[in-house]
């Protein structure tokens, strides 16, 4: 077991986000875990990720505020507190918190 404290936790930056920030809690540097990882971000006012596609399975899990992520066909789901969304492998998402308030995620994410 390995406990990890937010205090000292390192951020980074995620490619093809913007307005945000991300923290990576657990996964195989941090914590040992090997075949998922865990983070959490915190998008501001107008924050968000522009569209890609990954080669990895995730789940988002809003904390607070509203995330909005729109699919290809122009579909879009908003997410709230407690509200999740799987996103297969392979599958194109845009991300965007619409929101007047700041929007915080966990997102866990097999490794490729």
């Amino acid at each position: 077991m390995k406990k990890v404290e937010l205090k000292n936790v390192e951020e980074y930056e995620a490619p093809g986000h913007f307005k945000m920030v991300a923290m990576k809690l657990h996964g195989r540097e941090e914590s040992g875990i090997k075949n998922f990882w865990v983070g959490l971000s915190h998008f501001l006012p107008g924050g968000g990720a522009d569209w890609g596609v990954s080669n990895f399975e995730k789940v988002y899990f809003v904390l607070s505020g509203t995330v909005t992520i729109i699919t290809p066909d122009k579909k879009e789901i908003t997410l709230g507190p407690t509200d999740s969304l799987s996103v297969p492998a392979g599958e194109d998402r845009y991300l965007i918190n619409r929101e007047k308030t700041p929007a915080s995620m966990l997102v866990i994410a097999s490794y490729p």
